[in-house]
């Protein structure tokens, strides 16, 4: 909205004729780097200021979040503490990504659109927590149709679009004639793969919004590795130098990436421990969703892995305890178990953690796999 406003009308009309120091200076806002860079900290802002209105409000409203009995026995004091956060963390998002991103980027406002109706399906299972006072609100069912049906949308989108490159971008590998053939699958198996993708990042986040600060101090760290990823799609000259696809119908997604890290640390404010809000599956499920998508656009898919290496050790935590204790259930004898409990973060709670230090070391190990999906852009 700012970029036609400031540098279409404004500079274009007066800027290239002026001697005016602040008519020249709209030039600026021609740079995706200096909208992202804006919109980070807009973002953030958004949710510094309104935070606290936000959590006056949740607790007016009584929306406080219900415990698993199951869970940790140390987590039963965080009875009541408002839910919903994440709708302070994607208001926060949308409002800046609309504010400084280019109105006509179709992946823009995909990635928008797809972060929405997966905050929406977050949205309907906190509500029903909240008003039926349990722990579980939509099933597992409910919750993977509705994801199901939001991915169907995108790629109907993007086929109807003509333009989606239907391949694969492979780490490590050049993107020569015989890669380009082997890798490209077509739209109707890449819809089953981009499924696995998204639904699967989606809940991974999910998963691992268990402790206070965790999901939201990861979230910001892959966003931010994606941010530069994304920048670096869709420029042609880097995406030329570092060997990668290149998609410049990418380059606002820049400035949506650049939001969500910016809205994350905002929040991350308020649910540093103990923390003050939590961001329900309104946040999460939007996250994830919005990370699987991002990563679909700009054709990382097999960077989300390391980009979000948490939240995939998360997902797998809980996989292999599920398929391990069935394997070996045997004679009306329960299974065994591979972890004290899952996710894995409530696996190092049970051998006796401190909470924050947990939190403190899976931000170093997200660091590291941040770190580890920037060096594999030279590694081709």
């Amino acid at each position: 909205m700012l970029y036609y406003f400031l540098y279409q009308i404004l500079f274009r009309q007066y800027g290239q004729f002026s001697e005016s120091w602040f008519f020249k200076g709209l030039n600026v806002f021609q740079y995706v780097t200096f909208r992202t860079a804006m919109a980070a900290i807009t973002a953030m802002l958004i949710s510094l200021l309104f935070g606290n209105k936000v959590i006056a409000k949740l607790k007016e409203l009584k929306y406080g979040q219900e415990i698993r009995q199951e869970g940790p026995e140390s987590h039963q004091k965080k009875h009541g503490t408002p839910t919903m956060g994440g709708t302070l963390m994607i208001g926060s998002v949308i409002f800046a990504t609309i504010l400084w991103a280019r109105a006509d980027s179709l992946y823009m406002w995909i990635a928008l659109g797809a972060t929405i109706l997966f905050a929406l399906i977050g949205f309907g299972d906190d509500y029903i927590k909240i008003v039926k006072k349990r722990s579980l609100g939509l099933t597992g069912r409910q919750k993977f149709a509705g994801q199901i049906v939001v991915v169907i949308a995108v790629w109907a989108i993007l086929w109807a679009w003509g333009s989606y490159p239907w391949n694969l971008s492979i780490p490590f590998f050049k993107a020569t004639a015989d890669i380009d053939g082997i890798t490209y699958v077509g739209p109707i198996v890449y819809l089953f793969f981009m499924m696995f993708i998204v639904v699967g990042s989606s809940n991974a986040v999910n998963l691992t919004d268990g402790l206070d600060g965790l999901a939201a101090s990861t979230t910001f760290i892959a966003m931010a590795a994606l941010t530069g990823l994304t920048y670096v799609a869709s420029d042609a000259r880097w995406a030329e130098r570092l060997d990668i696809t290149h998609n410049p119908a990418a380059a606002e997604l820049t400035v949506f990436c650049g939001a969500m890290a910016g809205a994350s640390l905002g929040f991350l404010w308020f649910n540093a421990p103990p923390a003050e809000v939590f961001m329900g599956d309104t946040g999460s499920l939007a996250i994830g969703g919005a990370l699987g998508t991002v990563a679909v656009l700009t054709k990382q898919e097999f960077l989300l892995p390391f980009v979000g290496g948490i939240f995939v050790l998360e997902a797998l935590s809980v996989m292999l305890q599920v398929s391990f204790f069935k394997l070996t259930k045997r004679g009306g004898q329960p299974g065994r178990r591979i972890f004290k409990m899952t996710p894995l973060h409530h696996h190092f709670e049970v051998l006796g953690w401190d909470e924050s230090k947990i939190v403190f070391r899976f931000v170093i190990g997200a660091i590291l796999f941040a770190l580890l999906s920037l060096t594999t852009l030279k590694l081709r």
